[in-house]
């Protein structure tokens, strides 16, 4: 292990790259990555990197957006098959036949989508900014929100909008036990609930902060001494742990599991065997279509722009 770390590291200094992790990735991928953070932060480190090569240690569509932000420098994931049961959710050709169907409404779409997708977005969001980015339009704005249906669900009920929802879900959040979480909470009822606003709304009606991952763990670091029951991708609780080493951290089970944790399938694709092969051939390469990056980068660079706007 500790000689794949040392390859590994190796690697990117000849090769000048930058490895970016997500939250959601295996404990040895995000303690070995350069960064880590949620969807928004690795967008944000994409767009102003220096390194030649970017290896995204995520999954498909987060290598697309680097991609797309970054035209001229070559992005790598370690698992082409690392992909995103929420982006499938939404295939490109059906999400542009919705819209055509509802003219005159602006089209928001969430960051795990397809770069075709995005090319047929006005802006994108990511859980950490979508509130204050929908909130940033007029009351009366027809909006269009997709592809996550538990997000814009939860976006309508905050903010009192009526945005038309696309019908998508990510299997993971989708897959939270109510059942199981009342049942934590008996067993610890001194625990507070963390949710991400992906999960259905009979799960965010039990907990007491719904934030993006790096808004539940702010959240956990400002308040060490709490107990927490977690509802996300079990993933993040490796840096929750990392930063509050003295807190105790519950992962939300599954429905159907006896596992006491929810797991991407996908994320876990990603493993350093795949990291170091990655670097050392420079393969798998993300591609996008020129036409389709053209009309894809626009609605991303406005997230950023509004992003930065806000403070996010």
């Amino acid at each position: 292990m500790n000689n794949l770390i040392k390859a590994i590291n190796e690697l990117k200094k000849e090769k000048n790259a930058i490895i970016l992790g997500h939250y959601y990735q295996k404990g040895e991928i995000q303690d070995i990555a350069d960064y880590v953070g949620d969807s928004l932060a690795l967008a944000q480190l994409a767009a102003k990197t220096e390194a030649d090569i970017i290896v995204m240690c995520g999954v498909h569509f987060m290598g697309e957006t680097a991609k797309v932000l970054c035209p001229d420098k070559k992005v790598l994931v370690p698992d082409m098959e690392a992909g995103c049961s929420l982006a499938d959710s939404c295939p490109a050709d059906q999400f542009a036949q919705f819209v055509k169907e509802h003219p005159g409404h602006t089209v928001i779409s969430y960051v795990n989508t397809t770069a075709a997708v995005k090319a047929v977005t006005d802006v994108v969001v990511t859980s950490t900014n979508a509130r204050q980015i929908v909130e940033s339009f007029p009351k009366d704005e027809k909006i269009i929100f997709g592809p996550d249906r538990n997000l814009g669900n939860y976006i309508n009920s905050v903010t009192n909008r009526n945005m038309l929802l696309w019908d998508g879900a990510c299997h993971v959040h989708e897959q939270f036990s109510v059942e199981k979480i009342v049942e934590l909470k008996t067993q610890h009822p001194e625990a507070l609930v963390l949710a991400h606003p992906e999960c259905k709304s009979t799960v965010l009606k039990l907990a007491d902060v719904v934030g993006s991952t790096a808004a539940l763990l702010k959240y956990a670091v400002n308040h060490p001494e709490n107990t927490y029951i977690v509802a996300t991708e079990s993933g993040i609780l490796h840096e929750m742990q990392k930063k509050c080493p003295q807190t105790t951290f519950i992962p939300a089970p599954p429905n159907d599991s006896t596992c006491g944790c929810n797991e991407c399938s996908f994320m876990r694709l990603n493993t350093l065997e795949k990291l170091y092969e990655c670097l050392k051939n420079e393969s798998p390469e993300i591609t996008v279509d020129p036409e389709i990056a053209e009309k894809a980068v626009r609605p991303i660079q406005r997230m950023l722009e509004i992003s930065a706007k806000l403070g996010l």
